[in-house]
């Protein structure tokens, strides 16, 4: 979208330094809204830890590494609590410590009505969608309680109230039930934790698309229940857009600096005024 696009252009490239001296994990960085964090946080400052099941996600740390930064590419199935401690254990290897988590792994595998979908697809989105932040919490916290110090930074969706995702916004009701109660339980240990709700946002084309294992062409009833999800979204906004990639990562690395020093257990939904 035109007026998106000239959105971006006024949304700040970078705040110098702002995470200088931290090491922060960002997990689906290979593409979209986590590769946006990852590079982002790298040029302010931080020693980026990139994960993702893609091999995609080496591209995006050569590219940190060619502009300077600091970052390592892990490849992890985080849908495993083996593939979470594999990140830590990387990431405490190669930098000493885990200062700031972004769970970002996530995303609508199918769209339909919630009686179309199969045991094995309703099962799936759960997986996707809500287990990598489960193991991903569960992974750094042992380290982050024993400094008493750290930051966690969970992706929601606005989508928790939306048609045709009912296993999608399930789980990402999760991941807001998640964010609440570790903030609640760990604010003396000196953690924060908050989500971000993202909405509809503008993005290139998936290079591997969420459904991959499971591809199959998609059909006219798919094409219309999904456009039936775009049309929902824009008109739920008050501002009857998508927004930027760039709008979502501002708020996410907010979040994750010690500019919201003060938030802790909150879900703040960047969705053009939809709440979700």
């Amino acid at each position: 979208m035109q007026q998106a696009q000239r959105l971006e252009e006024r949304v700040p490239a970078r705040v110098a330094g702002r995470f200088e001296g931290r090491t922060m994990i960002v997990t689906g960085a290979a593409q979209g809204i986590g590769r946006g964090v990852a590079l982002r946080a790298a040029s302010e400052g931080a020693s980026v830890v990139l994960v993702d099941r893609a091999p995609l996600v080496d591209e995006v740390a050569a590219e940190i590494l060619a502009a300077g930064g600091a970052a390592i590419a892990v490849i992890a199935d985080l849908e495993t609590f083996a593939g979470a401690t594999s990140m830590v254990r990387a990431a405490t290897e190669a930098f000493g410590r885990v200062d700031i988590l972004v769970n970002n792994v996530g995303g609508t595998i199918w769209a339909k009505p919630y009686e179309h979908y199969a045991e094995q697809e309703i099962e799936a989105e759960i997986r996707r969608s809500l287990f990598p932040t489960l193991w991903g919490c569960r992974a750094v916290l042992p380290g982050m309680v024993a400094r008493r110090a750290g930051v966690i930074v969970n992706v929601s969706s606005i989508a928790t109230r939306s048609i045709y995702r009912v296993p999608y916004a399930a789980a990402k009701g999760g991941v807001n039930a998640l964010t609440a109660s570790l903030a609640f339980e760990h604010a003396e240990d000196g953690i924060r934790v908050n989500a971000v709700a993202t909405g509809g946002t503008e993005a290139p084309p998936r290079k591997i698309p969420r459904n991959s294992l499971n591809a199959a062409p998609q059909s006219a009833q798919d094409a219309t229940w999904y456009q039936a999800i775009v049309d929902q979204t824009v008109a739920s906004s008050l501002m009857h857009r998508y927004g930027t990639i760039a709008e979502q990562v501002g708020v996410i690395l907010f979040l994750a600096s010690d500019e919201a020093s003060y938030m802790t257990g909150t879900v703040v939904p960047v969705g053009g005024g939809d709440l979700g």
